[in-house]
């Protein structure tokens, strides 16, 4: 008995060291939880170090250099590829320029050399072909962009037909509107079926890029912005011309990147938002001077020291706009995207690859080729941790 009660008193002794033990423990778990959690709060609460003030009825929004997250803001995994180097007719392209997505999810992929669009479901099957090469109903000939409306129509700008033609997402043709004697380019279709498009203005004076928007019948409605044309015997190889989006509400966002300024109109064309951003200039590099090298003759590079502060940008459907810069990932390909929130504050810096074309439902859609030069499209799940 005597045995029995020192061997309990002894478990007794040890259950109470174990359980002192397991007490720590948990305290120190708890501990470490905590802390982690105070990180992840302190990091999720900093303070943007910008300012906003009113000027003339216009918000202007002025970003420092830094992002307000540095570090887990925005994370990427691959969902679905499409495309084969040899495989399907189906699944092979020739050269994509652009796609986009319907609400479905379905995908419609614009390849400019076959002239066409190759439609897929959200599961990445091939599910038909819209238009082809040629000058008929229907037929395509010089397009770049391809686009859905708010009608639930898939429009294509032709430049070369002088048109813009819409097809049903069946792929039926619906009908054409001519666009001569305009000539835009880079057009969209907004939720009341107004035509948005840069036009080219060749007054002797002031010879520019107006961004203009037009009915559906072609009646001027009103402009937005603009940028001059270039001397095409003095070129600036790394300035282009505006740079433009709509987003889900209708406002119409510019960028004319000699300054890092963006600007936000109504859909009146009365600006109500400019977005600044404080940068350093980075310099045009020997090896980017060379790609344009051996230009015809008559045309003269006037190549500057510093490349523009932004390239490109798109808008998601949160109202996010992603400003495409010219800094280069360290030891890759990429290239770093400016991400400003619906209110203009400049929340992220993050890197994607240059041909990053939407992101909508937190899914992004991209162009990617293989090193033999093989196009494919890319679908990756979006996650914020902000």
């Amino acid at each position: 008995m005597t045995k029995h009660i020192a061997f309990d008193k002894r478990n007794n002794e040890r259950g109470e060291i174990s359980g002192g033990i397991v007490k720590k423990h948990i305290y120190f778990i708890s501990f470490i939880a905590c802390f982690l959690l105070l990180v992840s709060c302190s990091q999720q609460k900093t303070e943007w170090r910008g300012t906003v003030e009113e000027k003339d009825g216009v918000t202007i929004v002025k970003n420092p250099k830094d992002p307000m997250y540095t570090e887990n803001v925005f994370s990427l995994e691959e969902e679905l590829s499409i495309g084969e180097a040899d495989g399907p007719e189906e699944y092979m392209f020739s050269r994509l320029s652009n796609l986009t997505v319907d609400d479905r999810g379905y995908i419609y992929a614009l390849d400019v050399n076959e002239k066409h669009i190759k439609v897929y479901n959200d599961e990445g099957k091939y599910v038909r072909t819209i238009g082809r090469a040629g000058q008929g109903p229907g037929d395509i000939l010089g397009s770049r962009n391809v686009c859905i409306t708010a009608q639930n129509e898939v429009m294509v700008p032709d430049s070369l037909n002088n048109r813009l033609t819409f097809f049903s997402l069946e792929g039926k043709f619906i009908r054409n509107i001519k666009t001569t004697p305009l000539v835009l380019s880079e057009t969209k279709i907004d939720s009341n079926g107004d035509i948005i498009g840069l036009a080219i203005v060749r007054e002797e004076e002031n010879p520019r890029h107006e961004l203009k928007k037009f009915n559906a019948d072609l009646k001027y409605l009103c402009s937005f912005d603009s940028s001059p044309l270039q001397n095409p015997r003095n070129l600036n190889p790394f300035m282009g011309g505006l740079i433009w989006d709509i987003d889900k509400n209708d406002r119409v966002v510019c960028g004319y990147p000699i300054t890092y300024e963006i600007k936000i109109f109504d859909p009146e064309g009365n600006i109500i938002k400019k977005i600044e951003k404080d940068y350093k200039p980075l310099e045009i590099t020997k090896e980017d001077i060379k790609r344009f090298e051996g230009m015809p003759p008559g045309i003269e590079l006037s190549i500057p020291k510093y490349y523009p502060p932004f390239r490109d940008f798109i808008i998601d459907d949160e109202c996010r706009i992603f400003v495409l810069t010219y800094e280069k990932v360290p030891d890759g390909d990429e290239r770093y995207y400016d991400v400003f929130d619906k209110e203009g504050k400049y929340i992220a810096k993050i890197p994607l690859g240059l041909r990053t074309q939407l992101i909508k439902k937190d899914k992004l859609y991209a162009i990617e080729e293989d090193n033999d030069g093989y196009h494919c499209i890319k679908r990756y799940k979006v996650t914020w941790n902000y």
